[in-house]
């Protein structure tokens, strides 16, 4: 059993998980109307950001503006802890999506990469593990509660502290006004007249243990992630892959004892209209459901955890929080929603998310007497292996006559998919490389729901982070581009791989400030623990240019 033992939500209406959700129990919202980054006025945009004077309180000497967020939400979190939380068997698990990316232009960036951020916040509260960043787009969050929850079955470590956080930034709202996704009013999920969604920065945080302290607990029962291979920025109409991720964590539970379901709820058009097909198959239309997007907007690898966290005291509380800016249903889905506080008597309940690369998530958290799991040791073997790098190609340990660079490789050896030429380098490198390894495989297995993709690497997106910056960087020149935002989730180059092929198992990234095949092969031993994955396309993926790369990809069965 994994339990929550303390958690924190640090956000424009409180400092405290109690003082966030009183505010929103009192129908409070800190969205707000901003100037655009840019100085147009048609880029003017919405969104939850912290105050000058909570700025100025929350700031930490040596430490950037996000790295300040997560650091005050993991000591907020470990102030409710018993004294000997951290020793050398305590993780620290941070999601977010693209973390000091307000920093790209420094000189000093390379040792402000997500990975490395981590790093440092891991050494100030004292935590001796290395770190692990996991960077999912949008389900970030609850992937990172998934993995602590898997790493601590695998009895990796005692204790994970899994925080979120995102910020606003220059280039984050500029690429999601890129894709026509935010709304210049505040959002309304879920309703007939909802146009986009808002931006929040937040961090969050929970700290997980697999020993039991006094006092009823919450507990993460399950968790499961599933790809829709339907589109790399748009979730699939029906919403299989969230209908999936919800079936696999409730299947042993009896739908009736579930008091609610918390969902992304992001008031997109194609989201809220997805999630409500997805909750209406998996058999859960009667069930209340709602989403805090209207609070506090949508804070990305945040969102998660916090949206988790405010669920849990919600369901102490016997209620289910509002669905603030909804008014009239507006998706076809059958869905019980409503816009104004609902009581609840159950003990449990099901978060779901997606995101960009075809994502989904959910987890089924409980509260009360313990649910027994068992989660068994599961061998597997490497099939075959490529590893790709500006030198040489080695196919199963041997150097091949197939030489970089990567467009030659696929123009002689691929050459059949157009929208590889529309790819950021980091998605070929990933794209071809998974071709070659495949390439092995026979008869090469296609369109499969037993298949997981589980990559890692230390730059995140910074070919492209930085190809896209160019295109916001002067005002006389703005036109930010939005198939180049896209591809700055690294989690993207999983995405096209799934939907080359149709997988539509779990795809995970993963961030490490260096390479650690120690680590990885716990990450991906425990990914095994989903029943339902039979092999996994797995490896180290790392592109800084030309001259700077590297990709070493195996393809792992379940033995």
């Amino acid at each position: 059993m994994i339990y929550k033992i303390a958690d924190n939500v640090l956000s424009p209406l409180g400092a405290t998980t109690a003082e966030n959700y009183q505010a929103m129990k009192d129908g409070r919202s800190s969205l707000k109307h901003y100037v655009s980054f840019s100085g147009r006025e048609e880029d003017n945009f919405v969104a939850s950001r912290f105050s000058n004077e909570q700025r100025k309180q929350l700031m930490v000497s040596g430490l950037t503006w996000f790295e300040s967020l997560v650091y005050h939400s993991i000591k907020q979190a470990l102030s409710e802890c018993p004294s000997g939380v951290i020793t050398d068997r305590t993780q620290l698990i941070l999601s977010t999506t693209k973390g000091n990316i307000d920093h790209l232009a420094s000189s000093n960036y390379e040792n402000l990469l997500p990975a490395e951020s981590a790093l440092r916040i891991a050494r100030l509260i004292g935590v001796t593990m290395q770190p692990l960043v996991v960077s999912d787009a949008c389900i970030s969050g609850v992937a990172a509660i998934i993995t602590a929850q898997r790493l601590l079955d695998l009895q990796c470590c005692d204790v994970a502290i899994v925080t979120g956080c995102d910020i606003i930034s220059h280039f984050v709202v500029s690429g999601f006004q890129s894709l026509k996704a935010l709304s210049p009013k505040p959002c309304r999920p879920f309703d007939i007249e909802r146009i986009g969604l808002n931006l929040g920065e937040a961090a969050a945080t929970m700290i997980l243990s697999n020993e039991d302290a006094q006092g009823i607990q919450w507990q993460i029962v399950n968790g499961a992630l599933r790809n829709d291979a339907y589109h790399i920025s748009s979730p699939s109409p029906k919403g299989e892959g969230c209908c999936s991720a919800i079936q696999e964590v409730i299947k042993d539970i009896e739908v009736e004892s579930i008091a609610a379901v918390n969902v992304h709820g992001t008031a997109t058009m194609y989201n809220d209209q997805m999630e409500s097909k997805a909750i209406e198959s998996a058999g859960l239309s009667h069930i209340p459901i709602n989403t805090l997007k209207g609070y506090l907007g949508h804070t990305l690898g945040a969102s998660g955890i916090l949206e988790t966290i405010i669920t849990m005291q919600s369901i102490e509380h016997g209620e289910l929080l509002a669905t603030k800016g909804f008014s009239d249903i507006g998706v076809s889905g059958r869905v019980s929603i409503s816009s104004q506080s609902v009581p609840v008597s159950g003990h449990s309940f099901v978060k779901i998310i997606s995101g960009f690369g075809g994502n989904n998530a959910a987890i089924y958290c409980k509260y009360g007497n313990p649910v027994a799991r068992q989660s068994e040791l599961v061998n597997y073997e490497v099939l075959h292996r490529v590893q790709v790098t500006p030198q040489e190609v080695r196919i199963d340990g041997s150097i091949s006559n197939i030489t970089p660079p990567i467009s030659d490789i696929y123009k002689r050896y691929i050459g059949s998919y157009p929208k590889f030429y529309k790819m950021d380098r980091l998605s070929q490198l990933g794209f071809v490389t998974s071709e070659l390894l495949l390439n092995l495989e026979q008869p090469r297995k296609r369109a499969c729901d037993d298949r997981a993709i589980v990559l890692f690497n230390h730059t995140s997106s910074g070919w492209v982070d930085k190809e896209y910056a160019q295109t916001i960087r002067h005002r006389d020149s703005y036109f930010p581009s939005p198939s180049l935002f896209v591809y700055t989730l690294p989690n993207i180059v999983c995405g096209e791989v799934a939907l080359r092929h149709g997988y539509h198992a779990e795809t995970s990234f993963y961030m490490m400030d260096s390479k650690n095949e120690a680590m990885m092969d716990d990450i991906l031993q425990s990914t095994f623990f989903d029943h339902t994955i039979h092999s996994i396309i797995a490896g180290w993926i790392d592109y800084q240019d030309e001259q700077t790369f590297e990709a070493d990809f195996k393809l792992l069965s379940r033995i």
